[in-house]
């Protein structure tokens, strides 16, 4: 299918032929009549991508500054690789459009394959020919509503949340500073609710518009505005504004002070200068707010991603509700948006409708539209580099999953092996796939995953998906006669560990895990300097995890598993390694500390090995994010070792100390897909035996069941 993407890093924008999505559960599969090109937004997006990296840099300096944290944890290398994987991949434009459903996906309820529908959501309702969109972020378009009104559903709905923040009643007076495409819409809402309304604006031909469109009076900025509010509010003030203006400046924010009544309202909605001058907002006690896009549960993944609505008798008006109020306006004749359409183009030519409004000529360009003509589902694969010639020595190997780090690690690892052949990669929506295949010379691109595990031609398959994927795929594609490399964890509970492990003995093909800390060449030299010990060990491992956002997938129970099961499972692989025996019993106690951090994010697991070795990992989020990531220190034997962020790696013994130290940070990653790729084309046995993955897992399972009883747990042995 066709869809409009940018890089980032280039700013080049390309009309890409992409895998089109397939339906999942909780979404609908959208084909699309019309998109919304946002003019401000998308060209600030333009604007930002072709500056340079010190001009991004400048314009965000809360990335940089994790770009510093990561330097000075995991050295310049490996941060640079991360910085220059995320600003290589492809953007998806467009937040705002309207279609028909081919499909809706598991548990979705209000929606039927045929309804008209407008979709929001950066993503989701893309410059795409087929969207999926989650059910909250769509709504039924009203009779009587055509495709092109419905396209402005998404700034519909960040005018209209902007509006109720205000709490306009009948009768009262407003202004509204900014008289673009969301400017204009919340006149004509403020209109529908009773008020007058007076706009304001630098261009003249917007002002022209606004009286058009129903405003009261109309100015440029440089006019006697403050007459005119005056005059339409009978010498009293103001009783609200609000600023829909986008710029820099904080003039918008002063005229708003100055509008004002005693104790009126003002709107920030668009992004401009917030120096606020004290005597107006004082002298008159007015109220400012912040206005935040679409209305509640937009940022909460709970809601956008997952279904769950907030309870209309709680939250009147979602984000959801507001797109359903915001077209009911339209049906009703109260908001007009022909006027304001001022271009249209076929999505074949969406490189010159970006190209307009970058350009002197498109200054005048208000609502630009895309149109499209797909009457049926797009395949939802791409051949992106020639077929596969005749099968060599080379493993065949397909990846599903493009995120970060499928892009930033495993392929590009997987690429620069001699004996390995990258025939197909899948990711949900497509995008990403198709990048990694044109970037790394891989054969097709896909969406759709099980055709993925299925193929006849792959030998192999790399599983990267969020962790809740990962024990069904790893099942289907060792039963369907692949050998399987699955990211940590291998599952997620204890049912999707049997699934996978029955799978990998009724297979007899090769089952490996992403423990890579075990293959680092540091880490072997740390194991070999404790080789043929008589006693136990010793383990204490630091891990300064960093926190994550409270609503990140990973803390979701049925994605991600929690940290503990999806990302401390790597150092209980380690210490086992180290110790060369499983886990038998692990204590987990954790702590709540401010600000929201997690008992399960920061936690102490205390382990006993099989052969007497203990150790004790503290997996910690609330740490300085300058300090190293990793500190493992081993004891036992007369000897001892510290290994510091896979850089530096101290031994002792006797008295005598060694000290090796790397430039570059090599945590294993090539080692352990080489040791993968070897024992496949061997046909076994795997790099990690069978009886470790699974104690492995279910020492993070078990140390969940700890935290939760405050009780050490034994683990069950694998039979």
């Amino acid at each position: 299918m066709k869809q409009v993407l940018q890089s980032y890093r280039t700013g080049e924008l390309t009309v890409a032929e992409v895998p089109a999505p397939g339906v999942s559960p909780g979404c609908l599969l959208v084909l699309t009549a019309a998109s919304l090109v946002s003019v401000g937004t998308d060209r600030g997006t333009l604007e930002l991508s072709q500056k340079s990296l010190l001009g991004k840099a400048r314009e965000r300096p809360d990335l940089v500054r994790k770009v510093l944290d990561k330097v000075a944890r995991e050295g310049v290398v490996a941060a640079g690789k991360a910085a220059f994987t995320k600003l290589d991949q492809p953007i998806p434009l467009g937040y705002s459009c309207t279609g028909r459903v081919l499909a809706v996906g598991e548990g979705v309820t209000g929606f039927s394959a045929g309804d008209r529908v407008a979709c929001a959501g950066a993503k989701a309702a893309s410059h795409a020919e087929l969207n999926l969109v989650p059910q909250n972020l769509c709504a039924l378009v009203p009779e009587g509503v055509s495709d092109e009104t419905a396209a402005f559903v998404t700034l519909g709905a960040i005018a209209l949340h902007g509006v109720r923040q205000a709490q306009p009643t009948l009768g009262e007076s407003f202004a509204v500073i900014g008289l673009g495409l969301i400017g204009q819409l919340a006149l004509q809402l403020l209109k529908a609710s009773g008020c007058s309304v007076l706009g304001v604006d630098l261009d003249p031909l917007k002002v022209k518009l606004a009286l058009e469109l129903g405003a009261d009076a109309a100015l440029v900025r440089e006019g006697a505005v403050l007459e005119a509010a005056q005059g339409l509010s009978g010498g009293r003030g103001l009783d609200g504004v609000i600023v829909a203006a986008a710029s820099a400046s904080s003039d918008p924010i002063q005229l708003a002070g100055d509008l004002c009544r005693d104790r009126a309202r003002v709107v920030a909605l668009g992004a401009v200068g917030m120096e606020v001058p004290r005597r107006p907002y004082y002298d008159k006690e007015l109220t400012l707010l912040q206005s935040r896009s679409y209305g509640p549960g937009r940022y909460d993944p709970t809601y956008e991603e997952h279904g769950v609505d907030y309870p209309v008798g709680y939250v009147r008006w979602t984000e959801g509700r507001n797109l359903e109020a915001f077209l009911a306006q339209c049906a009703q004749g109260r908001v007009r948006t022909g006027p304001l359409v001022s271009h249209r183009f076929p999505i074949e030519r969406a490189g010159e409708a970006y190209a307009l409004i970058q350009t002197e000529a498109g200054k005048d360009a208000l609502g630009v539209l895309l149109t499209y003509s797909a009457s049926e589902a797009p395949s939802r694969t791409v051949r992106v580099h020639p077929q596969l010639p005749a099968r060599g020595e080379a493993l065949r190997v397909g990846v599903v999953g493009a995120g970060n780090f499928a892009a930033g690690v495993l392929v590009p690892e997987l690429a620069r092996l001699a004996d390995v052949q990258l025939g197909a990669i899948a990711s949900s929506r497509g995008v990403t796939a198709r990048h990694l295949a044109e970037k790394f010379g891989i054969a097709q691109a896909s969406s759709d995953a099980e055709a993925l595990l299925q193929d006849p031609q792959l030998d192999a398959v790399v599983i990267a998906t969020r962790h809740g994927q990962h024990a069904e795929f790893a099942a289907r594609a060792l039963l369907a006669g692949k050998h399987v490399f699955v990211e940590k964890p291998l599952a997620l509970d204890e049912a999707g560990l049997a699934q996978v492990l029955s799978a990998a003995r009724e297979s007899g093909r090769v089952l490996a895990v992403g423990y890579n800390r075990r293959f680092a060449p540091l880490t072997l030299r740390l194991r070999d300097h404790f080789a043929g010990r008589r006693s136990p060990l010793v383990i204490q491992l630091r891990v300064n995890a960093g926190a994550l956002p409270e609503g990140s997938w990973i803390h979701h129970p049925r994605e991600g598993g929690g940290r503990i099961v999806g990302e401390a499972c790597h150092f209980i692989d380690l210490c086992a390694f180290i110790a060369g025996a499983a886990p038998v019993s692990v204590f987990a106690q954790g702590v709540l500390a401010e600000g929201g951090a997690r008992a399960d994010d920061n936690v102490i697991l205390s382990l006993r090995f099989a052969d007497g070795s203990i150790g004790t990992i503290a997996y910690v989020a609330t740490g300085d994010p300058s300090l190293g990531k990793e500190r493992l220190e081993v004891l036992g034997d007369s000897a001892s070792a510290v290994l510091e962020d896979f850089r530096t790696l101290e031994l002792r013994r006797g008295g005598k100390r060694r000290t090796s130290r790397s430039l570059v940070q090599d945590k294993g990653h090539r080692a352990e897909l080489a040791a993968f790729v070897a024992a496949a084309r061997a046909g076994g046995p795997g790099p990690i035996p069978l009886g470790e993955l699974a104690a492995v897992s279910r020492a993070t399972f078990s140390a969940l069941e700890s935290l939760r009883t405050g009780a050490p747990i034994e683990l069950l042995r694998e039979p």
